[in-house]
């Protein structure tokens, strides 16, 4: 891993810890069917750190004070397409949450939900220096484990360490203070395409904000939906969205594979407009109000208005058989969960004790979702709602919020991450000094 990657991770850290000491922070959500944007406040001094799952915990010690969505703009596919358009929807959605809130904010936490990811393991092992496992320890293994180089074009968004070993003993989640000779380590590493990454952190800039961290969709979404036991026993979260639907699995608490498939709602929508040489937006309100995914045996005989591009108002609208519709939206439905069981076929899903799969998205909602899933997946389904934070409002409660909620949900439970770690000797007059500035910056 770079410096540079190094650098720019840990200044982000840096500012979102700020921001949690101040107690207030953004989390943006920019995707292809809607910018949302929740402005949350926390009591800082009821967040303690949890070295047992290495994560912060209590969820008590948030609140979502303001939220502002919008219709995206400029937005295709989960990536930035249009620089303006997407700086004047990320504005509008921050401006109606701060003003909701009554609060400004300048930190945002955002949410990635393109970019084409891709997830790999990789695992080290070194020695114990001084019999038991310090901090300096883990550094180095956890450096070890990173990649140093990574394909052009992509850049490392998460290290994450998911299992630690001392001397085979195996199922470790921190080692630290552990007396042992031979120190291992997993880690799950995510990749993204470095454009769509940097143009998300230039049009955040041009609205006036610091960048405080970039997530994975794929992982808050299933921070959200995924009860404790799918995530320890073994679950998978399949994100039905606007541009694409992601996948994300976790074992034993930790996100261990995150994938995509670049095919979401809006295909399904742009199929509707083809088919019936319909506007966009009167394709999307027909899929909304009537769609589905299985006909019935009364669909051949219901109707729906289904108007033509450029017919005008006294026109007597033309109707089409809601059958007909169905027949349109099926196709692509079954398409996209094919290569959902594809990527959970990847990742070795079948191999994993729990096998619980949870639907969440705006495109999950459609009649008949969850047969049309447990058809071509082989699994029973649930539809996964994100879970009730303080202050989230009615309106925000879908599946559809799924990635804004769960990104609230990462600001209080960070997971560790390989930039977290210092690798230089804690007994160095460096070490020493690291470790002091570290103290500084979380107790002031």
């Amino acid at each position: 891993m770079t410096d540079a990657v190094l650098t720019s991770q840990r200044l982000m850290r840096d500012r979102l810890n700020a921001a949690l000491k101040r107690g207030l922070v953004a989390a943006l959500d920019v995707g292809s069917s809607k910018v949302a944007c929740f402005i949350i406040k926390l009591d800082p001094s009821r967040i303690s750190r949890n070295r047992q799952t290495g994560a912060l915990g209590g969820y008590g010690a948030m609140r979502i004070i303001g939220a502002g969505v919008t219709r995206s703009r400029g937005v295709r596919q989960g990536e930035i397409v249009d620089m303006e358009e997407a700086e004047r929807a990320i504005r509008t959605a921050l401006e109606i949450a701060e003003k909701m809130a009554g609060e400004r904010v300048d930190q945002v936490i955002g949410v990635i939900s393109g970019a084409r990811p891709e997830s790999f393991p990789s695992s080290a092992e070194v020695d114990v220096l001084n019999g038991a496992v310090c901090e300096a320890d883990v550094a180095r293994v956890l450096g070890a484990c990173a990649p140093q180089k990574t394909p052009p074009g992509r850049e490392i968004l998460h290290a994450m360490p998911v299992n630690f070993a001392l001397d085979g003993a195996s199922g470790l989640t921190d080692p630290r203070g552990m007396t042992g000779a031979a120190l291992a380590a997993d880690m799950h590493v995510v990749t993204v395409a470095s454009a769509p990454l940097r143009n998300l952190a230039q049009c955040v800039k041009r609205c006036d904000l610091e960048l405080a961290g970039v997530v994975a969709a794929p992982f808050v979404s299933g921070l959200a939906t995924l009860v404790e036991d799918e995530q320890d026993l073994g679950g998978a979260c399949v994100d039905l969205g606007g541009g694409s639907s992601s996948v994300s699995l976790f074992l034993r608490r930790q996100l261990i594979y995150t994938g995509a498939v670049r095919i979401g709602g809006d295909h399904v929508t742009l199929d509707i407009a083809q088919a019936f040489s319909m506007s966009a937006a009167a394709a999307e309100r027909l899929k909304t109000l009537h769609g589905g995914v299985y006909p019935t045996k009364m669909d051949d005989r219901e109707y729906v208005d289904a108007p033509q591009i450029g017919e005008d108002a006294g026109e007597e609208r033309r109707r089409v058989p809601r059958s007909a519709l169905i027949g349109v939206i099926r196709p692509r439905i079954e398409e996209t969960l094919e290569g959902v069981r594809d990527q959970l076929e990847h990742a070795g899903f079948n191999y994993m004790p729990g096998r619980q799969i949870v639907l969440t998205g705006g495109s999950c909602q459609l009649p008949g979702m969850m047969e049309a899933a447990q058809r071509i997946l082989g699994r029973r389904v649930r539809i996964g709602r994100p879970i009730r934070v303080a202050g989230l409002p009615q309106s925000a409660a879908g599946p559809a919020f799924a990635a804004a909620v769960g990104l609230s949900v990462y600001a209080v439970r960070q997971h560790d991450e390989v930039w977290d770690f210092d690798a230089i000797s804690p007994d160095s007059p460096r070490g020493r000094f690291g470790q002091a500035m570290r103290w500084f910056r979380k107790n002031w």
